[in-house]
């Protein structure tokens, strides 16, 4: 191998810094900034447009080309050969799982699906109309409360155990906090039934079309991981601290649950159902365009893709196979959405900006479709999104780690006194 390759920056006092470049097996190659901290300099990149926090083997993201690949697997030939448990497995571990290992896998999930009577108290502890995403995640700190004396995440075999009893509870409490908004009895796990069965089992008290459940199984891998997203990153962080995992799990929550994350393709049904015609399409498409007008398209573009997203390749067809399966191949929202896409990559604004669809601008619809309220979608997309959380914290662990410890530009006041005379409160 030749010597590492470098690049010369010139520091604000006029010196200069030969930085090392980190060469990527795919995409972009980094700078290590790290020795700018030896002269008192910070790099600046509010939100983090162009830094990696971290050195990763699971997802690769080629946002121009639009290529998702999942330890080297394309999502496409994931989500046509494999299941939500086995990629769960390979995002872990590295490897498709034989049969063997698959085998004992799913055993050692499904025999962990049912949860506590502590965990059902704290869920029928809030208000019957509290935001589920709220609920699920006072479930997960309830976990870590559960969990905690006996847990050593530096041991693998623990991390193993930690990653099974997530993902075996996650569809538990999911449903679980679905039936609580209805005001409806808990429905408990049924050991017969599959993965994906037991939590449409859970959720409606009737036995699934297996079609239905290998198309919901196809929905949970497109979200199973996508990189340093938020959510994920938010994980990372809070993992940072050597904290409870399962506690790192519901910080993941709570950044999963705004709408311009997991909350999006909620944003896309609301927004459809405001446009509520094909007739009114041009309209709004034209009000998207208008950078005065605060109307925007939701479910087009993405952060990192430049091009189409994958994803939303595959789930608008299992969009259709799903809507045909229960009954709704007329559904309205979605031949509005349809036609609404196809409108759209004819207008300039969206041709030069290369915005296409994207994941979220057909979750929603089947997601609905399955009869879950809008307030459900980010419950959905965390019950697939856990297979990811875990990997990338069991990954840190593994890689070893230091506190995460993000710095700042400060552009506040400089040093001042306190004035003489300040007022002071009546009591303390």
């Amino acid at each position: 191998m030749g010597d590492t390759p470098r690049v010369t920056l010139r520091l604000p006092n006029g010196e200069t810094l030969e930085l090392d470049v980190e060469t990527a097996r795919l995409g972009q190659d980094v700078i290590a900034i790290a020795p700018l901290l030896q002269h008192d300099v910070f790099a600046y990149d509010p939100g983090f447009l162009a830094t990696a926090s971290c050195q990763s083997a699971i997802t690769y993201i080629d946002g121009e080309a639009g290529v998702l690949l999942h330890r080297g697997y394309p999502i496409e030939e994931l989500a046509e050969h494999c299941s939500y448990l086995s990629v769960s497995y390979l995002l872990m571990h590295g490897e498709l799982p034989d049969q063997a290992r698959l085998d004992t896998y799913v055993d050692d999930i499904l025999q962990r699906t049912p949860v506590r009577d502590n965990l059902k108290r704290i869920v029928q502890s809030f208000p019957q109309d509290a935001h589920p995403m709220s609920i699920l995640g006072a479930a997960l700190y309830g976990m870590a409360g559960l969990y905690h004396s006996e847990i050593d995440i530096q041991d693998e075999t623990t991390r193993y155990h930690i990653a099974c009893q997530m993902i075996a509870k996650m569809p538990t409490l999911v449903a679980l906090c679905h039936r609580h908004n209805l005001g409806q009895e808990l429905i408990e796990p049924q050991p017969e039934f599959g993965y994906v069965e037991n939590f449409l089992y859970m959720l409606s008290g009737e036995r699934p079309d297996p079609k239905l459940a290998e198309a919901v199984d196809k929905l949970l891998i497109l979200h199973a991981d996508h990189e340093q997203n938020a959510s994920t990153a938010t994980v990372r962080v809070c993992a940072s601290s050597d904290t409870n995992p399962f506690a790192a799990l519901a910080s993941g929550i709570g950044s999963l649950w705004g709408p311009a994350h997991g909350g999006a393709n909620e944003a896309v049904l609301n927004m459809l159902e405001e446009i509520g015609s094909v007739d009114s399409i041009e309209e709004y498409i034209e009000r998207a365009a208008d950078s005065s007008d605060p109307f925007r398209l939701m479910g087009f573009g993405h952060r990192v893709y430049k091009n189409f997203d994958p994803r939303a390749l595959i789930i608008r067809g299992r969009c259709e196979e799903m809507l045909a399966m229960t009954g709704q191949a007329d559904n309205g929202l979605f031949q509005l959405a349809l036609r609404l896409a196809e409108i759209a990559r004819q207008n300039d604004y969206f041709i030069e900006r290369n915005l296409y669809p994207n994941v979220d601008f057909y979750s929603g619809i089947i997601m609905s479709a399955l009869n879950l309220p809008k307030t459900m979608f980010p419950l959905i997309f965390a019950l697939g999104r856990c297979a990811g959380w875990l990997s990338h914290w069991n990954e840190m662990i593994v890689q070893g780690y230091r506190i995460s410890r993000p710095r700042q530009l400060y552009v506040g006041q400089e040093r001042r006194s306190v004035p003489a005379q300040v007022g002071q409160p009546k009591r303390i």
